[in-house]
This record gives C-alpha cells, sequence and structure tokens, in this order.
C-alpha cells in the first residue's frame, strides 16, 4: 500500500528541504520581531506539564521537582517559580491549557468542562463532545467547539506571534494541532478533499493495524503555525492555515500540519530523533507522532528542539506526568521504583535539552522559558511499605488493592440508596457535570430533588472502610455562571456540577440497584490520582519563568496567580498584544522594573494592588469564588425557600462582579498594553471589590436561620 503521503502529495525531494533548512533559519533572524525591551527575547519555550508536582505528595518522598534538579535548579536559580498558582474550575487538561494559551475561562473559550462536555440536543437528550479538537472544528451542539462570548470562534493564540513575523511549533499542545482524526483532518482540509478520503480510508482498515495507526502518526499533535513569508512554509507541504473570525483578520498565512508535512521540513535528513537519539515513533515503529497524547520527556523535548533548530521562534510542548506507568500498564504511588525511574529519565532529558540548547545558542539571555502544569492531582491510596521510605534510597511498595481511584456508578447508587430511577448522564470525573434528560430548569422538582438525592449518597470505602460522603459542594446553573463556566451556548450548559470526594471518580453505567456494595464502587487500579475536581490539593498548582526581564526570585509563593495570568504576562514581557482584554493580569511583581510595560511602571504599586483584589474577586478559585461555591451548595441543597432567595441574590451578585471586574480588567489591560498607568482614582474600583468579596465570604460563613 502506498504510503499516506504518496496520496495525499509529494513529498519534497531532500536537497530542497536542505534549501529550505538553511533559508529558515536565515530568515528568523530578519522576520521575527518579537518587541521585549532591548530586543533580547529572540525564541519563546513554553512547556505544559501533566500533573507533574512540586509539592511532596508524601511528606517523606521527594517531590516531583525535587527528582528533576536539571529542571528545578535551571528554574530557581534563574527565574522565578511560584506554588501559589491557580487553576480555573474544573481542573482538566483541556480547560487548563487553553486558559493558560489564551488568558481567558471557559466562558470565552467555548469549554465549560474539560476533558469532554455534554450538551443538550434540541429534543432534550444528551450529546458529548471532546474538549480536545482543532481550534476552528465545530463542537457537537454545532456551533464552534472553542466558542467565544461572541458565538464566534475565539481569537488563537498563535496569532500575535505569526502577524510579528514569527513561526510558531506546537508537539501535543490543547487545540493548536491536530487532536482527532478523522475529525480535525476533514474540518482543516474539507470534507471529500483527496485528503479527508485518504485518511478515511486508512481508518476504515482493521484496528490495531499500522494501516489504521497510520493517520494518527502522520496527522496528529504536531503542527508550525507560519508567519507570512517564513521559508518553512514556502513549500508543496504548507496548507493555508485560515481563522476565519480573527479579530482584524488573518489572511495569507500558512501552516504545516502533523509529522508527515512538518518533518521533511525541520528534519530533510531523515525522522526526528528524541533526545537520546531514538526515532520518534508510533507503537508499530513508523515515525511521527507517538502512541497517544502522552509523550515521555525525551521525545516532547526532541522534537522542540529539531523545531528551534530548524529556525521556529515560539515552541509550545506537552510531557506526561510520569506517575503512570509509560512502559506497561496501571499507575504508582509516591516513590515506588517504577515512579522514581521514570523522573530520572526526565530529569535527563532536561539535562540533555537545556545543553543541546546552549550549543545552539538559546540561553536564558535571548529566550523566555514557561513552564506550567496543566493541574496537580490528588493521591489515592493506603500507605507505604516501609514507613517512611523515601523511593530514592528506599523504595515505597504498596499492598494489593491499596492504590488506584475509588469507581462509583453514580445512578446506580442513587437507585439504591435515593430509589432515584430518573434520565440523566455525566461528565464522567471527580467532580461531574449532571445533564438530566429534558433539560429541566434549575426550579423544576426533577431538579431539586436531583440536588438533594446527590447530596445524600454515601459509600464505604474500600481502601479505608470509612462511610465517605461522595458529593462536597453542589453547583447550580447561577453559581456556575459566576465560576465561568457559561459559555455562549446554552446547550452546552449543565443542569448541576458535583464537586465530589476527591478520592472517588464518577459514571454512570448499566444495571439497577446495588445488590452487593462492590457492584457500584470499587477500587480502579489503572488510575490513581484524581484531578478535575476544586480542593486545593487538585487546583493549586505551579508556574515558573526565566528569561530576559524575569526577575531571579527563586521560589516565590508570595503572589496569588492562576492560569489566566500566563497569557498576559508572556505577551507584555515580548512587547505583543492579544486583540482582546484577558480575565488575566500581567504578573509585574515577578518583572524586571525596565521590563514593565510604561502603564505598569509608572505607578506599579497601584497596579499591582488593584490586580491583586481584582484576582480574589474575579477568579474561579479567589476568595469570592470559594466562598461562593460554599454559599451554593448550602442554598441548593436547603429548601425551596432558601434556594428562591439565593437565586435572586446571587443573579445581583454576578451581574455586580461581572460589572465591576469588567472595568477593573479595562483599567489594568490599559496600563499593561496602551500605556494608561492605573491612577489614585481607581482605588474606588478596588474598594468596591472588597466589599463585594466580603458580603460573599458572609453569605457562606452564616447560618440561615431562616431554614430552621
Amino acid at each position: 500500500m502506498k504510503r499516506l503521503k504518496d496520496v495525499i502529495g509529494a513529498s519534497i525531494p531532500l536537497a530542497l528541504g536542505v534549501v529550505f533548512l538553511g533559508a529558515a533559519s536565515q530568515s528568523a533572524a530578519a522576520g521575527c520581531q518579537l518587541n521585549s525591551p532591548g530586543g533580547q527575547i529572540k525564541h519563546v519555550v513554553h512547556i505544559v506539564f501533566d500533573n507533574v508536582h512540586l509539592r511532596r505528595d508524601n511528606p517523606d518522598v521527594p517531590s516531583d521537582m525535587e527528582q528533576m534538579p536539571n529542571l528545578l535548579n535551571f528554574l530557581q536559580n534563574n527565574g522565578t517559580v511560584s506554588g501559589n498558582h491557580h487553576t480555573p474550575l474544573i481542573s482538566h487538561t483541556a480547560h487548563d491549557i487553553v486558559t493558560a494559551l489564551t488568558g481567558v475561562y471557559g466562558d470565552r473559550s467555548g469549554i465549560p468542562v474539560a476533558n469532554s462536555y455534554g450538551f443538550f440536543r434540541t429534543d432534550g437528550s444528551v450529546g458529548f463532545s471532546s474538549s480536545f479538537l482543532y481550534w476552528t472544528a465545530a463542537g457537537g451542539d454545532g456551533k464552534p467547539e472553542m466558542l467565544d462570548e461572541q458565538g464566534k470562534i475565539a481569537p488563537a493564540p498563535w496569532v500575535p506571534y505569526t502577524r510579528a513575523g514569527c513561526d510558531v511549533g506546537a508537539f501535543s499542545v490543547a487545540n493548536i494541532e491536530f487532536e482527532r482524526v478523522p475529525d480535525d483532518v476533514t474540518t482543516f482540509y474539507g470534507l471529500g478533499s483527496p485528503t479527508d478520503l485518504a485518511v478515511k480510508a486508512l481508518l476504515a482498515t482493521p484496528v490495531g493495524t499500522a494501516t489504521h495507526q497510520q493517520p494518527t502518526t502522520d496527522y496528529f499533535g504536531i503542527a508550525i503555525h507560519c508567519a507570512i513569508g517564513s521559508a518553512l512554509c514556502n513549500n508543496g507541504l504548507a496548507a493555508n492555515d485560515p481563522l476565519p473570525d480573527e479579530p482584524h483578520g488573518y489572511n495569507g498565512f500558512k501552516g504545516l500540519f502533523g509529522n508527515i508535512n512538518v518533518q521533511p521540513v525541520i528534519s530533510p535528513g531523515g525522522p526526528v530523533k528524541d533526545l537520546d537519539g531514538n526515532v520518534i515513533a508510533d507503537p508499530f515503529g513508523r515515525p511521527g507522532f507517538p502512541n497517544g497524547f502522552s509523550p515521555l520527556a525525551t521525545q516532547s523535548l526532541g522534537y522542540a528542539a529539531t523545531m528551534l533548530e530548524a529556525g521556529v521562534q515560539v515552541v509550545y510542548l506537552y510531557i506526561a506526568d510520569a506517575h503512570d506507568n509509560r512502559f506497561g500498564s496501571g499507575t504508582f504511588g509516591p516513590g515506588e521504583a517504577g515512579y522514581v525511574a521514570q523522573l530520572k529519565q526526565y530529569d535527563t532529558a532536561f539535562g540533555k535539552f537545556f545543553a543541546r540548547l546552549a550549543a545552539d545558542g538559546i540561553t536564558k539571555d535571548n529566550t523566555l522559558f514557561v513552564v506550567v502544569p496543566d493541574e496537580n492531582d490528588h493521591f489515592v491510596g493506603g500507605a507505604p511499605s516501609p514507613a517512611h521510605c523515601d523511593g530514592v534510597t528506599v523504595p515505597c511498595t504498596y499492598a494489593a488493592g491499596q492504590v488506584g481511584e475509588i469507581d462509583a456508578t453514580i445512578n446506580r447508587l442513587l437507585i439504591t440508596q435515593r430509589a432515584n430511577t430518573t434520565a440523566f448522564s455525566v461528565h464522567s470525573d471527580d467532580a461531574p457535570t449532571v445533564y438530566i434528560n429534558g433539560n429541566p430548569l434549575p426550579t423544576d422538582g426533577v431538579t431539586r430533588t436531583m440536588e438533594h438525592d446527590l447530596d445524600a449518597l454515601v459509600a464505604v470505602n474500600p481502601i479505608t472502610g470509612n462511610t465517605d460522603k461522595l458529593s462536597r459542594l453542589l453547583a447550580d446553573q447561577a453559581e456556575m455562571k459566576l465560576l465561568h463556566m457559561v459559555t455562549a451556548s446554552p446547550a452546552r450548559t449543565p443542569t448541576m456540577t458535583m464537586f465530589g470526594n476527591d478520592n472517588y471518580f464518577f459514571f454512570t453505567g448499566g444495571g439497577g440497584a446495588c445488590v452487593n456494595p462492590s457492584d457500584c464502587v470499587s477500587v480502579g487500579a489503572g488510575f490513581a490520582w484524581n484531578h478535575g475536581d476544586f480542593q486545593k490539593d487538585i487546583t493549586r498548582t505551579w508556574v515558573a519563568m526565566v528569561g530576559p526581564g524575569v526577575q531571579s526570585l527563586g521560589r516565590d509563593d508570595e503572589v496569588f496567580t492562576d492560569h489566566a495570568d500566563v497569557r498576559p504576562t508572556i505577551m507584555a514581557l515580548l512587547g505583543l498584544k492579544d486583540d482582546y482584554v484577558h480575565e488575566g493580569r500581567v504578573v509585574a511583581e515577578w518583572m524586571h522594573r525596565h521590563a514593565l510595560p510604561d502603564g505598569i511602571r509608572d505607578r506599579r504599586d497601584n497596579f499591582t494592588d488593584l490586580a491583586e483584589t481584582y484576582k480574589q474577586l474575579n477568579a474561579p478559585l479567589g476568595q469570592l469564588g470559594r466562598a461562593s461555591l460554599v454559599w451554593s451548595n448550602r442554598s441548593v441543597t436547603g429548601t425551596d425557600k432558601t434556594y428562591a432567595r439565593y437565586l435572586k441574590r446571587i443573579d445581583e451578585i454576578t451581574e455586580e462582579r461581572n460589572e465591576l471586574a469588567g472595568q477593573i480588567k479595562t483599567v489594568l489591560n490599559n496600563a499593561e498594553f496602551h500605556n494608561q498607568p492605573v491612577d489614585e482614582e481607581s482605588e474606588e474600583l478596588g474598594r468596591r471589590a472588597k466589599e463585594l468579596i466580603e458580603q460573599v465570604k458572609e453569605l457562606a460563613e452564616r447560618e440561615d436561620r431562616a431554614d430552621r
């Protein structure tokens, strides 16, 4: 059978590829205009980790980062590392990554829940759509997957770079390269196009074969978005890179999509290799994207280094967690030998990565390095043996059945414990979103009954033997709106969200009442690290920045930040800007004075005071957001009278919060990107914000006597 490349179009000759590579490197210096102070920043390396921890999960076992000193020392010795960094809600890979890429929350990016979301069809039935789709794809409800607040495709994160003449490479980072086949191939190349037909023909072959795997290997997870005139896209492998809804237009740009089109340009001498010299390949040995979106550090860093060496100035890459078994099945607990060994491999990879880049002249003196894990996660398991093992010198072991998230079939538990047979679906998760068939209103009896019944569910924990309450906090649609979880598509709004016990993973399944406890509650040994909830163990993660303009503060946990702050801070350091106002703010506290935008530098204290208050007002995990979630839970699980009062009050608070946050972020944005300092008159905005925060905290703390 012909290779897919031969079916779609001829590959470029090797000699031409060499010419392209040299031209790309020459054009990089001339064409890419990053406007950092003094023009020092020439490259950007943006690393996304999946659940790699700065904090210790077991006090006796060094953390993930402590076991990767090549990375930790580079970050702490040359820049700023913060462990007071937070995710949005619900904390999960797709949503978290997109928030850091764009600087906006889910209500402005179209992803209300990750890694997939439910939607109501017009007949009231429920469908599901992956949150992982290419930027211009349509979601299951027919609206753009990346749906902004105006109902259009949200602005793409590579645009300021390519407009500035810079090329942007991506390896395994959510939604800026192809995520699914044939879906994204069909979206991009067109239904019935030669590429679309070729990919679908290969996918029609038997599952589990190299031929069936080929479209994934060739098209998944790798892309380069080119500047106009870039030598990298001056060839027959490049395709038009349309963004039809981009503010101020986006015409004439091209891109390379998939290893089948990227590799011949960046590595014309042969397949791209990892940092250990192995060809990056699929499970059948065919060069291209490795199996699944779980690349090892040596693979992601190796591909990124090859892109940088080929003249790509901005590179985004994703690295899988180290606590799941990457060379077999199952997962590890803290300190287990396999976990420690994988972290050692990651550490070695980072040592090789920094050495290779330094040999290329890519260093902290001319490159902005950004590292952001998508979220933290919570270990579900018993105590290790021997007691106080550290994993590094004394390996930890765990008894059979003592490691694994606790799987709970929520619909069967409702039948068993509450005789509730309501038809509904959930986005399976530690914090499941619930979609009741027919899409009833929040005040309907079926909705109110479901809320009370979910609040009453318990289970006997098969690891501890304790009886656990399964729901920790319930959020109705009004609360989800306040938490930035309601998008411009009403069909995507869940009936409610149950933020659950973080030892459990909830889903629905077939069958009636549970005859035996194990029918509905059991240890899922394949996974032991829960995320997607509200607990600090999960939502408090870390971020690091190194490079020109970034202060060398080492570990600094003083400033509250979240993923939405990453994007505006990067833009400010680079002297670029987006065509929209971010939900995040520039973290001026980490920047050298000379690197600050004029509007911040002139009145830095005014800016930081207002910005810090703004985050507590508007961030989902700021003081107002956390307090409102407690208030929502008490009201939702209370009487109908209590709930009615809450609905009236929370709508008023959300409206006031949105108006106030809108005014403040405009002031901050003007200082960040339009050289308009924050004046003393803005103190009134900060005062009003603090008053509103205190009001909601009081509502969360006080006892509602009318319920007695």
